[in-house]
Protein backbone atom coordinates (compact mmCIF):
# COMPACT_ATOMS: atom_id res chain seq x y z
CA UNK A 1 0.00 0.00 0.00
CA UNK A 2 1.30 3.45 -0.94
CA UNK A 3 1.08 6.51 1.36
CA UNK A 4 -1.55 8.02 -0.97
CA UNK A 5 -3.67 4.84 -0.86
CA UNK A 6 -3.44 4.83 2.93
CA UNK A 7 -4.60 8.48 3.08
CA UNK A 8 -7.56 7.68 0.85
CA UNK A 9 -8.44 4.62 2.94
CA UNK A 10 -8.35 6.73 6.11
CA UNK A 11 -10.68 9.29 4.47
CA UNK A 12 -13.13 6.54 3.53
CA UNK A 13 -13.02 5.01 7.03
CA UNK A 14 -13.65 8.34 8.76
CA UNK A 15 -17.09 8.25 7.11
CA UNK A 16 -17.69 4.50 6.84
CA UNK A 17 -17.03 3.73 10.52
CA UNK A 18 -19.77 6.09 11.70
CA UNK A 19 -22.19 3.51 10.23
CA UNK A 20 -24.60 6.26 9.18
CA UNK A 21 -24.64 5.11 5.54
CA UNK A 22 -24.23 1.69 3.86
CA UNK A 23 -20.52 0.95 3.39
CA UNK A 24 -20.81 0.33 -0.36
CA UNK A 25 -22.63 3.67 -0.79
CA UNK A 26 -19.84 5.48 1.10
CA UNK A 27 -17.21 3.81 -1.09
CA UNK A 28 -19.07 4.50 -4.35
CA UNK A 29 -19.56 8.16 -3.46
CA UNK A 30 -15.87 8.51 -2.57
CA UNK A 31 -14.73 6.96 -5.85
CA UNK A 32 -17.10 9.25 -7.78
CA UNK A 33 -15.48 12.24 -6.08
CA UNK A 34 -11.96 10.92 -6.84
CA UNK A 35 -12.26 9.88 -10.47
CA UNK A 36 -8.49 9.86 -11.02
CA UNK A 37 -7.96 6.86 -8.74
CA UNK A 38 -6.78 3.88 -10.79
CA UNK A 39 -8.07 0.33 -10.62
CA UNK A 40 -5.29 -0.86 -8.30
CA UNK A 41 -5.81 2.14 -6.00
CA UNK A 42 -9.52 1.40 -5.76
CA UNK A 43 -8.85 -2.28 -5.07
CA UNK A 44 -6.41 -1.54 -2.21
CA UNK A 45 -8.70 1.09 -0.66
CA UNK A 46 -11.81 -1.11 -0.88
CA UNK A 47 -10.10 -4.26 0.42
CA UNK A 48 -8.60 -2.43 3.41
CA UNK A 49 -11.80 -0.54 4.24
CA UNK A 50 -13.84 -3.76 4.20
CA UNK A 51 -11.14 -5.54 6.24
CA UNK A 52 -11.66 -2.80 8.86
CA UNK A 53 -15.40 -3.55 8.89
CA UNK A 54 -14.87 -7.30 9.15
CA UNK A 55 -12.43 -6.88 12.05
CA UNK A 56 -14.10 -3.91 13.70
CA UNK A 57 -14.51 -5.67 17.07
CA UNK A 58 -10.75 -6.17 17.39
CA UNK A 59 -10.00 -2.66 16.11
CA UNK A 60 -12.55 -1.08 18.48
CA UNK A 61 -10.98 -3.02 21.37
CA UNK A 62 -7.70 -1.09 20.91
CA UNK A 63 -8.83 2.22 19.37
CA UNK A 64 -11.35 4.46 21.05
CA UNK A 65 -13.83 5.79 18.44
CA UNK A 66 -12.10 4.27 15.38
CA UNK A 67 -13.80 6.68 12.94
CA UNK A 68 -12.01 9.56 14.73
CA UNK A 69 -8.62 7.82 14.28
CA UNK A 70 -9.08 6.48 10.75
CA UNK A 71 -5.39 6.15 9.85
CA UNK A 72 -4.82 3.89 12.86
CA UNK A 73 -7.97 1.96 11.94
CA UNK A 74 -6.64 1.47 8.39
CA UNK A 75 -3.24 0.30 9.68
CA UNK A 76 -4.93 -2.10 12.10
CA UNK A 77 -7.02 -3.48 9.20
CA UNK A 78 -3.86 -4.11 7.20
CA UNK A 79 -2.29 -6.07 10.07
CA UNK A 80 -5.30 -7.87 11.57
CA UNK A 81 -7.48 -8.16 8.48
CA UNK A 82 -5.09 -8.44 5.56
CA UNK A 83 -2.25 -10.27 7.33
CA UNK A 84 0.53 -7.76 6.66
CA UNK A 85 3.69 -7.69 8.78
CA UNK A 86 4.63 -4.45 10.50
CA UNK A 87 7.92 -4.48 8.58
CA UNK A 88 5.94 -4.23 5.31
CA UNK A 89 4.42 -0.97 6.58
CA UNK A 90 7.69 0.66 7.63
CA UNK A 91 7.42 3.43 5.01
CA UNK A 92 3.89 4.31 6.11
CA UNK A 93 4.20 4.63 9.88
CA UNK A 94 5.94 6.72 12.50
CA UNK A 95 7.37 5.50 15.80
CA UNK A 96 4.12 5.88 17.76
CA UNK A 97 2.17 3.96 15.09
CA UNK A 98 4.83 1.22 15.09
CA UNK A 99 4.34 0.90 18.86
CA UNK A 100 0.56 0.79 18.43
CA UNK A 101 0.76 -1.99 15.82
CA UNK A 102 3.22 -3.99 17.96
CA UNK A 103 0.76 -3.74 20.84
CA UNK A 104 -2.05 -4.88 18.52
CA UNK A 105 -0.03 -7.91 17.39
CA UNK A 106 0.73 -8.85 21.00
CA UNK A 107 -3.01 -8.83 21.81
CA UNK A 108 -3.95 -11.24 19.02
CA UNK A 109 -4.03 -14.28 21.32
CA UNK A 110 -6.07 -12.53 24.05
CA UNK A 111 -8.76 -11.52 21.53
CA UNK A 112 -10.00 -15.10 21.62
CA UNK A 113 -10.98 -14.59 25.29
CA UNK A 114 -14.03 -12.49 24.38
CA UNK A 115 -16.74 -14.04 22.21
CA UNK A 116 -17.47 -10.73 20.48
CA UNK A 117 -13.84 -10.24 19.37
CA UNK A 118 -13.25 -13.93 18.60
CA UNK A 119 -16.42 -14.15 16.47
CA UNK A 120 -16.22 -10.51 15.27
CA UNK A 121 -19.85 -10.00 16.25
CA UNK A 122 -21.24 -7.05 18.22
CA UNK A 123 -22.75 -7.69 21.64
CA UNK A 124 -26.33 -6.93 20.52
CA UNK A 125 -26.18 -9.62 17.83
CA UNK A 126 -24.63 -12.21 20.16
CA UNK A 127 -27.47 -11.51 22.66
CA UNK A 128 -30.04 -11.88 19.88
CA UNK A 129 -28.59 -15.21 18.71
CA UNK A 130 -27.68 -16.80 22.06
CA UNK A 131 -31.14 -18.30 22.74
CA UNK A 132 -30.75 -20.41 19.58
CA UNK A 133 -26.98 -20.83 19.03
CA UNK A 134 -24.33 -22.19 21.40
CA UNK A 135 -20.90 -20.57 21.66
CA UNK A 136 -19.26 -22.89 19.12
CA UNK A 137 -22.01 -22.22 16.57
CA UNK A 138 -21.64 -18.46 17.10
CA UNK A 139 -17.87 -18.72 16.58
CA UNK A 140 -18.33 -20.82 13.45
CA UNK A 141 -20.88 -18.34 12.08
CA UNK A 142 -18.69 -15.32 12.84
CA UNK A 143 -15.64 -16.88 11.20
CA UNK A 144 -17.54 -18.09 8.13
CA UNK A 145 -18.84 -14.61 7.30
CA UNK A 146 -15.48 -12.95 7.88
CA UNK A 147 -14.15 -13.71 4.40
CA UNK A 148 -15.15 -11.97 1.17
CA UNK A 149 -17.85 -13.74 -0.82
CA UNK A 150 -17.08 -15.29 -4.21
CA UNK A 151 -18.91 -14.07 -7.31
CA UNK A 152 -21.89 -16.27 -8.13
CA UNK A 153 -23.44 -16.09 -11.59
CA UNK A 154 -26.67 -17.43 -13.04
CA UNK A 155 -26.83 -18.65 -16.62
CA UNK A 156 -29.91 -17.38 -18.43
CA UNK A 157 -31.27 -20.63 -19.88
CA UNK A 158 -33.00 -18.72 -22.69
CA UNK A 159 -29.54 -17.82 -24.02
CA UNK A 160 -27.21 -20.69 -23.15
CA UNK A 161 -26.42 -23.93 -21.35
CA UNK A 162 -24.47 -23.80 -18.10
CA UNK A 163 -21.81 -26.37 -19.05
CA UNK A 164 -20.97 -24.60 -22.30
CA UNK A 165 -20.86 -21.17 -20.62
CA UNK A 166 -18.62 -22.48 -17.80
CA UNK A 167 -16.28 -24.11 -20.35
CA UNK A 168 -16.09 -20.84 -22.32
CA UNK A 169 -15.13 -18.92 -19.17
CA UNK A 170 -12.53 -21.55 -18.23
CA UNK A 171 -11.03 -21.33 -21.73
CA UNK A 172 -10.51 -17.61 -21.09
CA UNK A 173 -8.52 -18.47 -17.97
CA UNK A 174 -11.29 -17.54 -15.52
CA UNK A 175 -11.58 -19.89 -12.49
CA UNK A 176 -15.21 -20.84 -13.17
CA UNK A 177 -16.75 -23.68 -11.14
CA UNK A 178 -20.19 -25.26 -11.31
CA UNK A 179 -22.22 -24.47 -8.18
CA UNK A 180 -23.14 -27.60 -6.19
CA UNK A 181 -26.89 -26.94 -5.82
CA UNK A 182 -28.33 -24.53 -8.37
CA UNK A 183 -28.64 -26.05 -11.87
CA UNK A 184 -27.97 -22.58 -13.35
CA UNK A 185 -25.06 -21.42 -11.16
CA UNK A 186 -21.39 -20.71 -11.88
CA UNK A 187 -18.96 -19.55 -9.18
CA UNK A 188 -15.87 -17.38 -9.66
CA UNK A 189 -13.64 -17.21 -6.61
CA UNK A 190 -11.55 -14.26 -7.79
CA UNK A 191 -14.38 -11.72 -8.27
CA UNK A 192 -13.47 -10.98 -11.87
CA UNK A 193 -15.03 -7.81 -13.29
CA UNK A 194 -17.61 -9.13 -15.72
CA UNK A 195 -19.85 -6.11 -16.36
CA UNK A 196 -18.23 -5.60 -19.78
CA UNK A 197 -17.90 -9.27 -20.67
CA UNK A 198 -19.78 -10.26 -23.89
CA UNK A 199 -21.74 -12.99 -22.03
CA UNK A 200 -22.91 -10.42 -19.49
CA UNK A 201 -23.73 -7.78 -22.11
CA UNK A 202 -25.81 -10.19 -24.20
CA UNK A 203 -27.85 -11.35 -21.18
CA UNK A 204 -26.40 -14.87 -20.91
CA UNK A 205 -24.97 -14.19 -17.44
CA UNK A 206 -26.44 -12.42 -14.41
CA UNK A 207 -24.81 -11.88 -11.02
CA UNK A 208 -26.87 -13.78 -8.41
CA UNK A 209 -25.93 -15.70 -5.25
CA UNK A 210 -26.60 -19.43 -5.48
CA UNK A 211 -28.97 -19.27 -2.51
CA UNK A 212 -31.06 -16.65 -4.26
CA UNK A 213 -31.24 -18.87 -7.35
CA UNK A 214 -32.68 -21.69 -5.21
CA UNK A 215 -35.52 -19.42 -4.06
CA UNK A 216 -36.65 -19.07 -7.68
CA UNK A 217 -36.41 -22.85 -8.05
CA UNK A 218 -38.64 -23.40 -4.97
CA UNK A 219 -41.26 -21.07 -6.41
CA UNK A 220 -41.49 -23.57 -9.28
CA UNK A 221 -43.13 -21.20 -11.78
CA UNK A 222 -44.35 -22.78 -15.03
CA UNK A 223 -45.05 -21.46 -18.52
CA UNK A 224 -48.28 -19.54 -18.89
CA UNK A 225 -48.83 -18.92 -15.16
CA UNK A 226 -49.53 -15.66 -13.32
CA UNK A 227 -46.67 -14.99 -10.91
CA UNK A 228 -46.12 -12.16 -8.45
CA UNK A 229 -42.70 -11.11 -7.12
CA UNK A 230 -44.06 -9.05 -4.24
CA UNK A 231 -40.80 -7.37 -3.17
CA UNK A 232 -38.93 -7.46 -6.48
CA UNK A 233 -36.13 -4.98 -5.74
CA UNK A 234 -33.73 -4.81 -8.67
CA UNK A 235 -35.17 -8.07 -9.95
CA UNK A 236 -32.51 -10.79 -9.67
CA UNK A 237 -35.07 -13.44 -8.73
CA UNK A 238 -37.66 -11.97 -11.14
CA UNK A 239 -35.26 -12.58 -14.03
CA UNK A 240 -34.58 -16.15 -12.89
CA UNK A 241 -38.34 -16.81 -12.67
CA UNK A 242 -38.87 -15.31 -16.15
CA UNK A 243 -36.28 -17.69 -17.62
CA UNK A 244 -37.91 -20.64 -15.78
CA UNK A 245 -41.21 -19.71 -17.45
CA UNK A 246 -39.48 -19.61 -20.88
CA UNK A 247 -40.78 -16.03 -21.32
CA UNK A 248 -44.40 -17.29 -21.32
CA UNK A 249 -47.03 -16.17 -18.83
CA UNK A 250 -47.03 -13.00 -16.78
CA UNK A 251 -44.82 -11.85 -13.88
CA UNK A 252 -45.82 -8.82 -11.84
CA UNK A 253 -42.75 -7.27 -10.21
CA UNK A 254 -43.93 -5.04 -7.36
CA UNK A 255 -41.74 -2.79 -5.23
CA UNK A 256 -42.09 0.49 -3.34
CA UNK A 257 -38.78 1.87 -4.71
CA UNK A 258 -38.94 3.44 -8.18
CA UNK A 259 -35.14 3.42 -8.42
CA UNK A 260 -34.86 -0.33 -7.84
CA UNK A 261 -37.52 -1.07 -10.45
CA UNK A 262 -35.78 1.30 -12.89
CA UNK A 263 -32.68 -0.90 -12.52
CA UNK A 264 -34.77 -3.96 -13.43
CA UNK A 265 -35.90 -2.61 -16.81
CA UNK A 266 -32.52 -2.65 -18.63
CA UNK A 267 -31.80 -6.06 -17.11
CA UNK A 268 -35.08 -7.40 -18.57
CA UNK A 269 -34.13 -6.10 -22.01
CA UNK A 270 -30.64 -7.59 -21.77
CA UNK A 271 -32.07 -10.97 -20.70
CA UNK A 272 -34.57 -10.95 -23.59
CA UNK A 273 -37.56 -11.20 -21.21
CA UNK A 274 -40.88 -9.67 -22.20
CA UNK A 275 -43.19 -11.40 -19.68
CA UNK A 276 -42.20 -9.14 -16.71
CA UNK A 277 -44.37 -6.16 -15.74
CA UNK A 278 -42.64 -3.92 -13.16
CA UNK A 279 -44.99 -1.76 -11.11
CA UNK A 280 -44.26 0.63 -8.27
CA UNK A 281 -46.63 0.38 -5.32
CA UNK A 282 -47.03 2.77 -2.38
CA UNK A 283 -47.37 0.06 0.28
CA UNK A 284 -48.34 -3.58 0.66
CA UNK A 285 -52.08 -2.77 0.56
CA UNK A 286 -51.91 -0.57 -2.54
CA UNK A 287 -55.20 -0.76 -4.53
CA UNK A 288 -53.23 -1.74 -7.66
CA UNK A 289 -52.44 -5.09 -6.04
CA UNK A 290 -56.09 -5.87 -5.27
CA UNK A 291 -56.97 -6.70 -8.87
CA UNK A 292 -54.86 -9.87 -8.52
CA UNK A 293 -56.65 -11.18 -5.41
CA UNK A 294 -57.07 -14.95 -5.72
CA UNK A 295 -55.60 -15.01 -9.24
CA UNK A 296 -51.86 -15.72 -8.80
CA UNK A 297 -50.47 -19.22 -9.31
CA UNK A 298 -47.26 -18.33 -7.46
CA UNK A 299 -46.33 -15.48 -5.12
CA UNK A 300 -42.79 -14.84 -3.90
CA UNK A 301 -42.26 -12.69 -0.82
CA UNK A 302 -38.54 -11.99 -0.50
CA UNK A 303 -39.26 -9.87 2.54
CA UNK A 304 -37.40 -6.78 3.77
CA UNK A 305 -35.15 -8.14 6.51
CA UNK A 306 -32.08 -7.45 8.63
CA UNK A 307 -29.81 -8.85 5.89
CA UNK A 308 -27.72 -10.67 8.51
CA UNK A 309 -27.24 -13.59 6.13
CA UNK A 310 -25.29 -11.33 3.76
CA UNK A 311 -22.55 -10.22 6.18
CA UNK A 312 -19.79 -11.52 3.87
CA UNK A 313 -20.87 -8.84 1.40
CA UNK A 314 -22.22 -6.25 3.84
CA UNK A 315 -20.21 -6.51 7.08
CA UNK A 316 -21.40 -3.05 8.17
CA UNK A 317 -24.95 -4.39 8.68
CA UNK A 318 -23.82 -5.83 12.03
CA UNK A 319 -23.45 -2.24 13.21
CA UNK A 320 -26.28 -0.60 11.30
CA UNK A 321 -28.95 -2.99 12.58
CA UNK A 322 -30.13 -3.25 16.19
CA UNK A 323 -32.84 -5.00 18.25
CA UNK A 324 -35.04 -1.96 17.55
CA UNK A 325 -34.64 -2.10 13.75
CA UNK A 326 -35.25 -5.87 13.81
CA UNK A 327 -38.46 -5.39 15.83
CA UNK A 328 -39.77 -2.92 13.21
CA UNK A 329 -38.92 -5.35 10.42
CA UNK A 330 -40.88 -8.15 12.11
CA UNK A 331 -44.12 -6.18 11.92
CA UNK A 332 -43.40 -5.12 8.33
CA UNK A 333 -42.73 -8.74 7.31
CA UNK A 334 -45.99 -9.90 8.90
CA UNK A 335 -48.02 -7.20 7.13
CA UNK A 336 -46.44 -7.93 3.73
CA UNK A 337 -47.03 -11.67 4.09
CA UNK A 338 -50.67 -11.00 5.00
CA UNK A 339 -51.17 -8.84 1.90
CA UNK A 340 -49.33 -11.21 -0.45
CA UNK A 341 -51.33 -14.24 0.73
CA UNK A 342 -54.56 -12.67 -0.59
CA UNK A 343 -53.26 -12.95 -4.16
CA UNK A 344 -52.73 -16.74 -4.06
CA UNK A 345 -55.38 -18.84 -5.82
CA UNK A 346 -56.56 -22.28 -4.68
CA UNK A 347 -53.68 -24.77 -4.82
CA UNK A 348 -51.40 -21.79 -5.54
CA UNK A 349 -47.95 -21.48 -3.97
CA UNK A 350 -46.67 -18.82 -1.57
CA UNK A 351 -42.93 -18.63 -0.85
CA UNK A 352 -41.70 -16.55 2.09
CA UNK A 353 -37.96 -15.86 2.11
CA UNK A 354 -35.35 -13.71 3.85
CA UNK A 355 -31.59 -13.32 3.80
CA UNK A 356 -31.54 -13.37 7.60
CA UNK A 357 -30.31 -15.96 10.09
CA UNK A 358 -32.61 -14.86 12.94
CA UNK A 359 -35.47 -17.28 13.82
CA UNK A 360 -37.70 -14.28 14.68
CA UNK A 361 -37.61 -13.24 11.03
CA UNK A 362 -37.84 -16.77 9.71
CA UNK A 363 -39.43 -19.83 11.34
CA UNK A 364 -41.34 -17.79 13.94
CA UNK A 365 -42.77 -15.51 11.27
CA UNK A 366 -44.00 -18.51 9.24
CA UNK A 367 -45.43 -20.26 12.31
CA UNK A 368 -47.39 -17.12 13.21
CA UNK A 369 -48.74 -16.85 9.65
CA UNK A 370 -49.84 -20.52 9.52
CA UNK A 371 -51.58 -20.21 12.90
CA UNK A 372 -53.51 -17.19 11.62
CA UNK A 373 -54.14 -18.76 8.17
CA UNK A 374 -55.21 -22.41 8.43
CA UNK A 375 -56.18 -22.24 4.74
CA UNK A 376 -52.45 -22.58 3.97
CA UNK A 377 -50.29 -25.67 4.50
CA UNK A 378 -46.52 -25.99 4.66
CA UNK A 379 -44.74 -27.92 1.89
CA UNK A 380 -41.41 -29.68 2.38
CA UNK A 381 -38.53 -27.77 0.76
CA UNK A 382 -36.25 -30.82 0.72
CA UNK A 383 -38.84 -32.81 -1.25
CA UNK A 384 -39.42 -29.93 -3.69
CA UNK A 385 -35.69 -29.60 -4.31
CA UNK A 386 -35.31 -33.35 -4.73
CA UNK A 387 -38.09 -33.27 -7.36
CA UNK A 388 -36.06 -30.56 -9.13
CA UNK A 389 -32.99 -32.85 -8.96
CA UNK A 390 -31.21 -30.68 -6.40
CA UNK A 391 -29.30 -32.74 -3.80
CA UNK A 392 -29.89 -30.53 -0.76
CA UNK A 393 -31.83 -31.42 2.37
CA UNK A 394 -32.11 -28.79 5.11
CA UNK A 395 -35.49 -30.10 6.27
CA UNK A 396 -38.98 -28.70 5.76
CA UNK A 397 -37.55 -25.17 5.58
CA UNK A 398 -34.70 -24.10 3.35
CA UNK A 399 -31.93 -22.96 5.70
CA UNK A 400 -28.68 -22.02 3.98
CA UNK A 401 -25.59 -20.88 5.88
CA UNK A 402 -22.21 -19.68 4.69
CA UNK A 403 -20.13 -22.20 6.67
CA UNK A 404 -21.92 -25.29 5.37
CA UNK A 405 -23.22 -24.25 1.95
CA UNK A 406 -20.82 -21.44 0.83
CA UNK A 407 -23.84 -19.26 0.01
CA UNK A 408 -25.27 -16.25 1.75
CA UNK A 409 -27.52 -17.09 4.69
CA UNK A 410 -30.98 -17.70 3.22
CA UNK A 411 -34.25 -18.94 4.65
CA UNK A 412 -37.36 -20.00 2.75
CA UNK A 413 -40.72 -21.58 3.54
CA UNK A 414 -43.04 -22.85 0.83
CA UNK A 415 -46.78 -22.79 1.53
CA UNK A 416 -49.78 -23.82 -0.53
CA UNK A 417 -53.37 -22.60 -0.34
CA UNK A 418 -55.59 -25.62 0.30
CA UNK A 419 -58.29 -26.52 -2.21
Amino acid sequence: MTPAQLDHTASVLSDMLTFKQPADAVLSAYFRQHKKLGRQDRHEIAETAFAALRHYQKIAAVIRRPHAQPKKAALAALVVGRGMNISQLADLIDEEEHEFLSHLKSLKTTFSDGLNTAAELPEWLISQMKPYWDEQALLAFGRSINHPAPLDLRVNTLNGKRDKVAAALQNEGLPAEITPYSPWGIRLNDKSALNKHPLFLDGTLEVQDEGSQLLALLLGAKRGEIVVDFCAGAGGKTLAIGAMMANKGRIYAFDIAEKRLANLKPRMVRAGLTNIHPERISHENDARIGRLNGKADRVLVDAPCSGLGTLRRNPDLKYRQSPETVAKLLEQQHNILEAAAKLVKEKGRLVYATCSILPEENEQQVERFLTEHPEFELLNCAELLQAAKVDLDTGTYLRLNTEQHQTDGFFAAVMQRKA
